[in-house]
């Protein structure tokens, strides 16, 4: 993976300028790596990209990067489990995707579809709602672990509850 600002939207260095901060290093560095990767990250996963290209980088930095640029609107945070307990990143302006964990594995597959998106056009225009976003979590078991559990003789269990509950 190329870490350049070359993916960076060219007007990153004016919004970051009329809300009053800056491109540092750090933030051009932390956006490259979430335009370019098609990779899951959390913070500590950016982190460990991140800091081969800046080795003074520090942790603390990262988050406080994250911070910011979530506040502006460039990148977005997600949850891959109803628990909420771990946040991944990724650059606004990637197409519309939802992500699939599996409970047997931990393996995460963006899925895509047009009916969310439909579901909340429909909504929006019958109950006069207008969305911000959308969390939508997706859980069970990959082809592989599904498969695994058929030939082991135990079903995977079916229980499901709330993401947001």
């Amino acid at each position: 993976m190329t870490l350049t600002g070359d993916s960076l939207p060219p007007q990153l260095a004016d919004s970051l300028h009329t809300a009053g901060l800056r491109l540092t290093p750090q933030r051009t560095l932390i956006l490259s790596i979430l335009n370019e990767t098609d990779e899951h990250l959390d913070a500590e996963g950016i982190y460990d990209l991140a800091r081969s290209r800046l080795p003074g980088l520090n942790l603390a930095t990262v988050y406080r990067t994250l911070a910011v640029l979530k506040h502006m609107g460039l990148i977005e945070q997600r949850y891959f489990a109803r628990d909420h307990r771990r946040e991944y990143y990724e650059a606004v302006g990637k197409r519309e995707h939802y992500h699939f964990t599996c409970l047997g594995c931990g393996k995460v597959v963006e899925v895509e579809t047009p009916r969310l998106w439909q579901a909340q056009r429909e909504l929006g225009e019958t109950l006069g709602l207008i969305f911000s976003h959308a969390c939508v979590c997706f859980e069970g078991y990959c082809a592989e672990c599904a498969s695994r559990a058929e030939t082991q003789e135990h079903n995977p269990p079916t229980e499901s509850k709330p993401c947001c509950a």
